[in-house]
């Protein structure tokens, strides 16, 4: 099924979420979709003041939430994840790195954004990498040939910050105007003006995905 006119559509999500990462596969596929036009707004949910630090009770709420997205889904999460990532007391769960990463990639080479966030959330699910780490994601930024993004990531300079924040200012906004009450979800622009797809249209057949974001 293909889109006849030009949608701008905007996906608002946290590169930490579980359920993004779910929908991860809907997301790929939109990205390739013609006459469609994807735009990656993070929107800082668990960044800095919104990240927490790790311990055994938040461990056990996020591992029952995983079993449920792998079960709705098909997205696995490994048992090194649960193992070396959620159980390690102590460790941030902040996705300030992650969406520093992606806007840094966004401004390097913004048509690799989407396949980066993809390997970022991979590495937390599968490899069990920490990726709130910054040397972490500096290596995977290297390691896929994003060496100018990676740099940007580590000194961290002003114009990165500044279009970090705007980004996510931007996202809060979508949010707050459109009423969606979580991530990830789907802001879809045509010639009607501006609504909102929740998430969970993110996880039914991919035919009835693009025919709501077509759907006049």
């Amino acid at each position: 099924m293909g889109c006849r006119a030009h949608i701008a559509v905007t996906y608002l999500f946290d590169p930490l979420c579980g359920w993004c990462y779910g929908a991860s596969p809907a997301i790929q596929r939109l990205g390739r979709q013609s006459g469609i036009q994807l735009e990656l707004v993070p929107t800082g949910l668990f960044a800095g003041s919104g990240g927490r630090t790790m311990d055994a009770a938040f461990a056990d709420y996020a591992w029952s939430n995983d079993v449920r997205i792998e079960k709705l889904t098909g997205q696995r999460f490994t048992e090194d994840y649960r193992k070396n990532v959620l159980g390690k007391p102590g460790s941030r769960f902040d996705s300030a790195t992650t969406t520093l990463a992606l806007t840094a990639v966004s401004l390097s080479e913004p048509q690799r954004e989407l396949e980066t966030l993809k390997v970022l959330q991979e590495a937390r699910y599968l490899q069990a990498l920490d990726t709130s780490a910054v040397p972490v994601v500096e290596k995977l930024l290297r390691d896929t040939g994003l060496s100018v993004a990676a740099d940007r990531l580590v000194t961290g300079d002003a114009e990165l910050l500044a279009a970090d924040a705007a980004r996510i200012q931007n996202a809060q906004g979508l949010m707050q105007t459109l009423g969606a009450q979580g991530v990830p979800a789907l802001v879809v622009k045509d010639d009607n003006g501006s609504r909102l797809l929740r998430g969970n249209a993110l996880y039914d057949s991919f035919d009835s995905l693009l025919s709501q974001i077509v759907a006049a």
